[in-house]
């Protein structure tokens, strides 16, 4: 990945870095989160994980934020559920083999959850009526 397309979300207190995030950018989205602090700080880490790349989104106009798997947090500050994937590949035979048949059961398990969030989202389909 060239140098270019990745950036570094700092948090300072005083002269020294108390937190930061990571993020990998292309021309059709901002991929993230990588986070880490030394100090903990009330919302200093939805302003540096979450909030920073909206605002680089918004400045370069880049169409799409990815902030990253997992956090039912995110709902709240309007991040709907949507999937991810990864790519492994294991060596051992027996080890792939458990591997496998645990994911095929998690993804199921995901699913379910994520359609259940889903319903707890900010946003709802224009044909729907209101709720009241």
């Amino acid at each position: 990945m060239a140098p270019e397309r990745v950036w570094f979300a700092r948090a300072r207190s005083g002269d020294h870095t108390c937190a930061g995030a990571l993020f990998l950018e292309t021309p059709a989205a901002l991929y993230g989160r990588y986070w880490g602090c030394v100090e903990e700080r009330e919302f200093l880490h939805f302003e540096t994980a979450y909030y920073a790349g909206i605002e680089r989104c918004i400045e370069r106009e880049i169409p799409l934020f990815e902030a990253g798997a997992q956090g039912e947090h995110k709902l709240l500050r309007g991040f709907s559920p949507c999937p991810t994937y990864s790519a492994h590949w294991i060596r051992h035979p027996a080890l792939a083999q458990g591997v496998r048949r645990f994911l095929i059961q998690e993804a199921e398990a995901v699913q379910q959850r994520m359609d259940a969030l889903a319903t707890a989202g900010p946003y709802r389909q224009v044909d729907e009526p209101p709720s009241t």
